[in-house]
């Protein structure tokens, strides 16, 4: 008798598990990380997901994050959880933004190159993020760039799922920030031949509230260099430029309006 009750609460345990799983998988987008909170939401707790272990149907990558079994995932399904499951101010930027919106065509985009996250100060990527083996080589930066940690950032789809990313008017200031340790004066300037259309209110929303010296005066020497027609719209006297020279590239030549030293231009 206890046997057969045994098996009758096995029977019934099989099918709640699998009407679960079902309702999960529809909830669950392919190529997106689940995290155990987020899986906590959806009525799905330990002992459940030690059984979807077993039965094959997630597969964990690392503490407290799990993939669909049938399913491949790459930074974007990472950061997808990063941002709408466990609800923290990362973001894709700098290059990889300028790439994703089609600004960087002289970039490679896929696997082995790099991506640029950035988050604020105090800001930590999990652990599960950090430990697994992604195809692509992680940079990410913790900084207080702007005083208002929203300001440019945008949303597009991407592998089928929704992430934040920088817009072309943030990510390139984003890229001048890490100047010169992860980038080219040079690198600098083909991005910014490429930023014909950038939104002028935008720029100069940004630009004040940019925490960088560097940055604002690398951005406004670039601007003028490259003569875009957004340049004219600005106005630099709302733009706190700092004092003293910035020596941006060792034996150069000093730019006397920004009061910065920038490459020799080649004589022809």
């Amino acid at each position: 008798m206890q046997i057969v009750y045994y098996y009758a609460i096995m029977s019934i345990m099989n099918r709640y598990s699998g009407t679960k799983i079902n309702l999960l998988l529809k909830t669950w987008p392919k190529g997106a990380v689940a995290v155990s909170s987020w899986l906590n939401e959806q009525g799905i707790y330990r002992q459940l997901i030690q059984s979807y272990q077993k039965s094959a149907w997630v597969n964990s990558i690392g503490g407290g994050a799990f993939v669909r079994s049938d399913d491949e995932i790459n930074w974007t399904g990472a950061l997808f959880a990063i941002q709408s499951q466990l609800r923290l101010p990362i973001h894709a930027g700098g290059k990889t933004s300028l790439q994703l919106e089609g600004f960087a065509h002289f970039l490679p985009l896929g696997k082995g190159t790099d991506v640029f996250l950035f988050g604020s100060v105090g800001v930590r990527l999990p652990a599960w993020f950090k430990s697994y083996h992604w195809e692509n080589r992680i940079h990410y930066t913790a900084t207080n760039l702007f005083t208002d940690v929203k300001e440019g950032l945008t949303k597009i789809k991407t592998d089928n799922l929704s992430i934040t990313i920088s817009s072309p008017e943030r990510a390139i200031m984003e890229v001048l920030h890490l100047f010169p340790n992860r980038g080219s004066f040079e690198e600098g300037r083909l991005l910014f031949e490429g930023l014909t259309i950038l939104r002028p209110g935008l720029v100069q929303t940004l630009l004040e509230k940019c925490t960088s010296v560097k940055v604002k005066r690398m951005f406004l020497y670039l601007a003028d260099d490259c003569g875009h027609a957004w340049r004219k719209k600005l106005d630099l006297s709302r733009i706190d430029l700092g004092k003293g020279r910035r020596e941006l590239v060792k034996g150069g030549n000093l730019n006397v309006r920004y009061n910065i030293m920038v490459p020799r231009k080649p004589t022809l």
